[in-house]
């Protein structure tokens, strides 16, 4: 069936007769879109009243004023350490460095703007928003040495010094501050971004649910369009224990910003638009304060693996296969083999310890070996302390009317009577699981991966969870950092397969720095 062929609706000028100063680009992030057949939305969309988000644009001041604050203090400190009573041997007058110093500040403050790191589409987004301070700073000190080498001025060297690490670690922690500030806020219903989500029922209520399991992300679905739906007749949809209010079909889209106060409106279904569809809802939405996200279908996915791309004029999502070997995989092995012979050596006077605690309190030997299932499919013997009495596993079909695991396919108890008094401690701050390393010595673990699975949960594995095979179970993981024992089944094959698609060495390093916090918070260990 052919594209619907549309006109611009009333009162918004065509793409023909549009005066010079009316080509805006509307507030758009594009995926790619399919070909459909539906109606165009063909109701213009006014201006909602008031300023929206005005949450974002003071916050985009607030670190304007942070940001200058760091740089200025970084540059002064720089100053007065290089050139002022501490070292005062440059020969340099006061004013001429005192200037040297603005301009410094001024390039700098200005590297930030034009890397848009104040940007309301990456404020508090994290990684994005550090890697652009970075950029910034790292373009600013390189005009800086280039400047002061061609004109053969010997300041710079030491100066820089001072200023490039303590100007960088001031902003990113700055920020991260701010990020922090701005997660609390979240939590309880503020600095929202509101959503007017426009589907079928599932795809909504999917995209409702996605975004109401990260509230810190801030996005919140308070209404919806259902495609074919007809005039709203006051009905909701329960989405997560929570009513939202479907606001008709995708021609009462105008109304329905103007009723619910959304700021965004998300396509979670484009098949119903097309690309003509598509195109007049970013027509009708460039005028106002309101932006355009369209979901892609895919999920899961990192930023590392999606990029979009232009192909005969046409903006298609190309979506990178995950790398299990080659380099990648080099790398992660000499990154495990190192990691955990350090840690080993490091923590060798707690291993000694809690080695001689379990021997000395309960019988049994100190050391439990369990048969785990590694990388494609095959058994090895992970080690960890023993942290119950000895012969507990002859008394688990005793206990399983008390399983409290969510889904039933993992055995576990907040106070099961097995675990002996020293095991309670080695468990609380996961010391039980330190000997995991000598595993990843061995080759049979990562440093980071999926949870180590058994034979008896392998064997009831679907196709998809088969996945988590490909790669070496891991001493920790995103299902470590996320909620350990308190995740249910399903979301800890979701987090497993999520890592085993998006892997990398840097996203390893960060679930590292974050279980360092997990498990000094004990949170959802036992």
């Amino acid at each position: 069936m052919s594209a619907p062929t549309c006109t611009a609706p009333p009162g918004i000028p065509s793409r023909t007769n549009r005066r010079p100063n009316q080509q805006k680009q509307a507030n758009v992030i594009l995926f790619p879109h399919e070909e459909g057949n539906g109606s165009p939305v063909a109701v213009p969309v006014p201006t909602p009243a008031g300023a929206v988000r005005r949450w974002q644009y003071q916050y985009s001041q607030q670190l304007r004023l942070s940001d200058s604050l760091i740089v200025v203090a970084s540059v002064l400190l720089a100053q007065y350490v290089r050139f002022g009573e501490i070292a005062n041997t440059s020969g340099y007058s006061d004013a001429v460095m005192t200037l040297f110093s603005c301009l410094f500040a001024a390039l700098w403050l200005s590297s930030l703007a034009v890397f848009q790191t104040r940007s309301t589409r990456i404020i508090g987004s994290g990684i994005d928003e550090y890697r652009r301070i970075g950029s910034a700073t790292f373009w600013t000190f390189g005009i800086i040495a280039m400047g002061t080498l061609l004109a053969k001025i010997d300041l710079a060297r030491g100066y820089l010094a001072i200023a490039l690490p303590a100007g960088t670690l001031g902003l990113i922690v700055s920020r991260h501050l701010w990020r922090q500030h701005i997660a609390r806020k979240r939590v309880h219903g503020g600095c929202q971004t509101r959503v007017l989500a426009i589907g079928d029922r599932e795809s909504v209520s999917h995209l409702a649910h996605e975004m109401a399991r990260a509230p810190m992300a801030g996005c919140v679905v308070v209404g919806v369009c259902i495609p074919g739906y007809g005039p709203p007749r006051g009905n909701v949809i329960t989405i997560g224990g929570r009513e939202v209010p479907v606001l008709g079909d995708e021609t009462y889209v105008a109304a329905g910003l103007g009723s619910c106060g959304a700021d965004t409106v998300a396509v979670a279904q484009t098949d119903h638009f097309g690309m003509h569809g598509l195109r007049e809802l970013m027509w009708q939405l460039e005028k106002t304060d309101v932006d355009l996200v369209v979901s892609p279908g895919v999920m899961d996915m990192t930023q590392a693996r999606l990029a979009l791309r232009l192909t005969a004029g046409l903006p298609l999502l190309h979506v990178e296969k995950p790398q299990y070997e080659g380099t990648k995989r080099f790398q992660k092995q000499i990154f495990d083999f190192c990691f955990s012979l350090a840690a080993l050596i490091a923590t060798s006077p707690l291993l000694i310890s809690s080695a001689l605690a379990i021997k000395l309190t309960s019988r049994g030997p100190v050391f439990y070996p369990s048969e785990r299932i590694g990388i494609d499919g095959k058994p090895f013997k992970m080690f960890k302390f023993r942290t119950m009495t000895n012969g507990a596993d002859t008394q688990v079909e005793n206990l399983l009317t008390l399983n409290e695991s969510v889904g039933g396919m993992l055995f576990k108890m907040r106070d099961d009577p097995r675990i002996t008094r020293v095991g309670k401690i080695l468990r609380r701050f996961s010391i039980d699981e330190l000997p995991q390393f000598l595993n990843v010595v061995k080759g049979d673990m990562s440093v980071v991966g999926p949870r180590p699975p058994l034979q008896r949960e392998v064997d009831n594995y679907e196709v998809d969870v088969r996945r988590r095979l490909l790669v070496k179970p891991g001493v920790s993981g995103l299902w470590q950092v996320s909620g350990r024992s308190d995740l249910s089944w399903d979301e800890s094959v979701r987090l497993d397969l999520s890592y085993v698609d998006n892997w990398s060495m840097s996203g390893d390093l960060v679930i590292v720095a974050k279980t360092v916090k997990a498990v000094l918070t004990s949170h959802g260990a036992y």
